[in-house]
């Protein structure tokens, strides 16, 4: 396999002002409408989070942090390093024109979404094959996954060691931890039952069951999602264990479930906080391993929502520290670029 001319890092995207939310929200699903006053919502989460009618000087934190990320990834491969959204700009398409016309004629694909799935990392393919494959002699090499990069796992055990320190010294006793990763709906994965809160993957440091998912290829093939994301908690679990941590100290869920019809994937961070408590915890810390930077996921579902149904449930919240543009982050991202680290890589020829 020959080495790239560039880097393409692919991300959700996010609105630059609140205005724009509606449209913004027709992308992410795919024109479906969606009520006024989902709408409404969505825009007072952003607004919580410091989104304004005005655009921020910075822009959002969600695409000031992933800008930043390709500058110093780029410091570090001395090779053009872009960035392209698949729901807001810049979006991915016009980006691989872009990319074109700069002269670029072979490049790599890198989702900033580690845990391989239907619904974030089997649509970012399609649609940057489909860019690629639209522009003359355009060569992509797509990194599918890498749930399980040493690197990666060690990152988030750096943030992860002082908030987990911090609260035990606090509590004066051990304080668990709550692994999380972004939901997704039960359709787009399951054939089975819908896991609840009380199924093993609920548990701390049981493994969550492969049986009854299926994958955005052939259906007898499994999803990866549900399993790489617990395989990911599970890796920074075991790079904390020198310093104490055990599969007893650590637990799994899925958060924040959309508002589209049907069921979405558990157990819920509500569910789980429900549990600690039964158990006798009034504190803990979380860590969301599906994400790599702070968004409304984060800034709101988390430390504003979480954390008050932490309080009403006598639970105090804390988390440790998304990675963001941070250094141990960037050297995970460099071993998949240089193909050091062997990722899951796709080679797709373009026209």
């Amino acid at each position: 396999m020959s080495q790239p001319d560039a880097i393409l890092l692919l991300a959700h995207g996010t609105p630059d002002v609140l205005s724009e939310m509606a449209e913004y929200l027709s992308k992410v699903t795919n024109g479906r409408p969606l009520p006024a006053a989902v709408v409404e919502e969505l825009q007072h989460r952003y607004a919580e989070i410091g989104l304004q009618e005005t655009p921020l000087p910075d822009g959002p934190p969600l695409t000031r942090l992933t800008l930043q990320q390709s500058r110093m990834l780029a410091d570090e491969l001395e090779i053009p390093v872009y960035v392209g959204m698949r729901n807001w700009h810049p979006y991915i398409a016009d980006v691989v024109t872009q990319m074109r016309a700069d002269g670029v004629r072979h490049f790599k694909a890198i989702c900033l979404a580690p845990q391989n799935s239907r619904t974030s990392v089997g649509l970012y393919r399609s649609v940057t094959a489909k860019a690629a494959a639209e522009e003359p002699a355009m060569q992509m090499d797509f990194v599918a996954g890498w749930a399980e990069h040493p690197l990666l796992a060690a990152a988030f055990a750096e943030r992860l060691w002082p908030a987990w320190a911090e609260a035990c010294a606090t509590t004066g006793r051990r304080v668990p931890v709550l692994f999380t990763a972004h939901s997704v709906p039960c359709r787009t994965i399951m054939m089975g039952t819908v896991q609840s809160a009380t199924s093993p993957s609920a548990e701390p440091g049981r493994p969550v069951p492969a049986e009854g998912i299926q994958n955005y290829g052939a259906r007898t093939e499994p999803d990866p999602y549900p399993v790489e994301a617990k395989r990911t908690a599970a890796l920074v679990a075991q790079a904390l264990a020198p310093v104490g941590m055990t599969d007893r100290d650590w637990y799994f869920a899925f958060q924040s479930q959309g508002v589209a019809g049907g069921p979405w994937i558990g157990p819920t961070v509500e569910d789980t906080f429900k549990a600690l408590v039964a158990e006798g915890h009034t504190a803990v810390v979380m860590q969301p391993i599906g994400f790599l930077c702070d968004h409304v996921e984060i800034l709101y579902d988390i430390d504003i929502a979480f954390a008050e149904t932490g309080r009403e449930l006598g639970l105090k919240v804390s988390r440790a520290e998304s990675l963001n543009a941070s250094e141990p982050l960037i050297r995970a991202l460099k071993t998949i670029a240089e193909g050091t680290y062997k990722a899951d890589v796709e080679e797709l020829a373009g026209a």
